[in-house]
């Protein structure tokens, strides 16, 4: 048991110390920082203007798709580094089961730009 508690020492010293230097980061910059905001701070800003319409206003759907499909098409091509880091030692199995998740992958994209889902207008 005693070792055990001498492997996890350094990391009980590392969560110590980075909560330690945070809170003393926290507090300094609640301390040292300027408090006098100007007109211009306090306003609504919103893309370079300000707000002209309702927070809560609904937005097009596309930019909703177009931003989940970059998330699995962003995670489906990170499976591709650990295969190819490890493709030497593979074999011809793990060979074709990344061709076959390629092509299931090819076929969904095309899929998306035929249905138009990658256009803007």
């Amino acid at each position: 048991m005693d070792t055990l508690l001498r492997e996890y020492l350094p990391i009980l010293v590392l969560l110590a110390v980075a909560t330690g230097l945070g809170l003393l980061l926290l507090g300094a910059a609640a301390l040292i920082a300027v408090r006098h905001p100007d007109p211009e701070k306090l306003s609504a800003y919103e893309c370079g203007f300000n707000a002209f319409d309702d927070a809560r206003m609904k937005f097009d759907v596309r930019f909703y798709l177009v931003s989940i499909l970059f998330i699995i098409f962003d995670l489906e091509v990170a499976f591709l580094f650990p295969w190819a880091v490890a493709f030497g030692e593979i074999s011809m199995v793990g060979f074709w089961s990344m061709m076959a998740f390629l092509s299931v992958l090819t076929v969904g994209f095309a899929y998306e730009w035929k249905k138009g889902a990658l256009e803007w207008a």
